[in-house]
């Protein structure tokens, strides 16, 4: 099978190779093909594979292009996790919003939606080229925001894009691990938007043990949403939510801890990233030692904002992502029929009752040959339900303004979004990252 990952020049894509080096099944990815459009970052972790790839005598074979079409022609699947405008774009995105005194964050608030303003346009544009060169391929998506490109590239491929994030699962499995309980026996209800989500029940032969662990405040903390929420919130919401949803219920300690900071989170990873490359550029043959170097300084710390100073990220709460392997787990069960069990972003249909149908949403699913299908969800009430139509309705404007470039659509989007405290703020905003991106001043001229 041939795998065509965008973004191929990307600091997470040996990830997913390295899942590909584990997968000895019969039918597994032969080929793989990392597109980017920046040439020397494709020679840089073309180079880390390579190493990866020493004592795997079954490694698919890696080629690197700049084309898009070559990239595309004939993929069995296609993984994208493009980056529009760079991680320079994202720590615009970041203090764009916080010199206004909003939350300055990649994916949730109004960084996320002015990252969604630039990215939709390219990434509709690679659904149609992926329409026209490989119509048969299954698209999985990685680029953020998930559920706003899954979504909007839907409008082209339909149901064939699989957006996917391992928040969520990871969630689920850290639960499950604090009350001893069997992965594979356990039935995960988990229900929201993508970086916006809880996690309702955990059920054994129909018993939901989710309860004696909000019961337990010890237990309880001994995971990462356990100490970023405190037991008593928690307790109070009677779920376990999301680690993103700390920008929602903790805005104010957020936006003050980043401000804070030396460096916003894109700042860090931006110079980070930049010091990688030239590394490897130096000393190539040194590649796969320096990404894992990087790679743990990385882990460790990610949402650094939400926890103590003191604080550092333990084993099981780094061990508990994976979105490479959700990855594999889909190709397998597409291709292999292996029927699956995973948390996806898909299209709701009637699953999720009080979201509209079309919408992107992030619930259970059951994967086999014929694709991901939703698993009917318990019916979500309160200010869940709210929150969800709130930000959805959100985030179709901001597709809206994408695709039409409309001004006053994309103010809209942001003034009715829970972060931004006024109209006039979102006006600011927008045309704080009209000035900032020139992808935006094209998309509004």
């Amino acid at each position: 099978m041939k795998l065509t990952i965008l973004g191929g020049g990307g600091f997470r894509v040996p990830l997913v190779h390295g899942a590909l080096l584990r997968d000895t099944s019969e039918r597994r990815v032969t080929e793989v093909v990392l597109h980017d459009l920046d040439s020397s970052r494709l020679r840089s972790i073309e180079a880390v594979l390579t190493q990866a790839a020493q004592g795997h005598p079954h490694a698919p074979r890696v080629t690197a292009t700049t084309d898009l079409d070559d990239a595309l022609r004939g993929a069995d699947f296609v993984f994208s996790a493009i980056r529009v405008g760079g991680l320079v774009g994202r720590t615009l995105d970041e203090r764009v919003a916080l010199d206004l005194g909003v939350l300055g964050q990649e994916t949730t608030g109004p960084g996320g939606l002015a990252y969604a303003l630039r990215t939709v346009p390219v990434a509709l544009d690679i659904a149609r080229r992926t329409r026209e060169l490989a119509p048969d391929a299954w698209f999985i998506n990685f680029t953020n925001p998930a559920g706003i490109v899954t979504e909007a590239m839907q409008s082209v491929l339909g149901d064939r894009v699989i957006g996917i994030c391992d928040s969520p699962i990871a969630l689920a499995r850290r639960a499950i691990d604090a009350l001893g309980l069997d992965q594979d026996a356990t039935a995960i209800d988990y229900v929201g938007l993508n970086h916006l989500g809880w996690l309702r029940g955990l059920r054994v032969d129909g018993t939901d043990r989710l309860p004696e662990l909000l019961a337990d405040p010890t237990r309880l903390t001994t995971l990462e949403e356990g100490r970023l929420f405190g037991s008593d919130w928690i307790g109070s919401l009677g779920a376990i939510p999301n680690e993103y949803l700390y920008y929602y219920y903790f805005s104010r300690e957020a936006r003050e801890a980043i401000t804070a900071a030396p460096q916003t989170r894109g700042e860090f990873l931006r110079d980070q990233q930049d010091a990688f490359f030239r590394h490897v550029a130096d000393h190539p043959e040194g590649a796969e030692a320096e990404w894992r170097r990087v790679r743990e300084e990385r882990d460790a710390t990610y949402m650094r904002e939400a926890r103590a100073e003191d604080e550092e990220r333990d084993e099981a709460d780094i061990a508990g992502g994976g979105y490479e392997g959700v990855a594999l787990a889909i190709m397998a069960a597409i291709s292999r029929g292996e029927t699956a069990s995973m948390i996806l972003n898909v299209r709701g249909g009637s699953a999720l009752p009080g979201m509209p149908d079309a919408a992107v949403v992030e619930i259970p699913c059951v994967v086999d040959g014929d694709g991901p299908h939703a698993v009917p969800a318990a019916p979500v009430t309160g200010h869940m339900l709210g929150l969800m139509q709130q930000v959805k309705a959100v985030e179709q404007l901001t597709i809206e303004a994408a695709t039409t470039g409309s001004v006053a659509t994309a103010v809209t989007a942001f003034a009715l979004h829970p972060l931004v405290d006024s109209v006039s703020t979102a006006r600011a905003l927008v045309e704080g990252y009209r000035r900032a991106h020139p992808e935006l001043a094209a998309l509004f001229s």
